[in-house]
């Protein structure tokens, strides 16, 4: 599959494409991979929003997983820029339990594009799976100007 790896302040991320889609985010880098027209607005998207997140993203996505992973990564684009929610928010919202979001969250195969770092546990940050793990996540929150709760 078409990847391409981009430097970003938490680090390199690759993204991969796949069916005229973006599939994965992942930090680390990978080697030179193929090089797509998505995959270069991809990286243009994901720089914009390193320099300025009200950039947003505006990209073609295809979540792989179960409807309800498709349903968690839904509900956590529909978060605006700035804000966040609980897994036990989103859960009630969902109509499941909160550990079955926090799972979803984890397993989220676009981080940052679906903005997973969002989700907060009821009583502290939770996890993040990318990056150097929390710390990438409070960065995130942070840049996002969410992270007042943080200081």
């Amino acid at each position: 599959m078409p990847h391409l790896t981009v430097d970003t302040p938490t680090g390199p991320v690759t993204l991969t494409e796949e069916a005229g889609a973006i599939t994965a985010v992942v930090w680390g880098a990978e080697r030179a991979g193929d090089h797509t027209p998505l995959l270069h607005e991809a990286a243009r998207q994901l720089t914009a929003y390193f320099t300025d997140p009200s950039q947003g993203f505006d990209l073609p996505l295809l979540v792989h997983g179960s409807d309800f992973q498709r349903a968690v990564c839904a509900a956590m684009q529909a978060i605006p820029l700035g804000e966040t929610r609980t897994y036990g928010e989103l859960a009630r919202d969902l109509g499941v339990p909160a550990q079955a979001v926090g799972q979803a969250c984890g397993g989220n195969p676009i981080p940052v594009i679906i903005p997973c770092h969002r989700i907060l546990g009821a009583s502290g940050l939770g996890g993040f799976s990318g990056g150097e793990g929390v710390e990438t996540k409070v960065w995130l929150l942070r840049h996002e100007g969410a992270g007042g709760l943080l200081i």
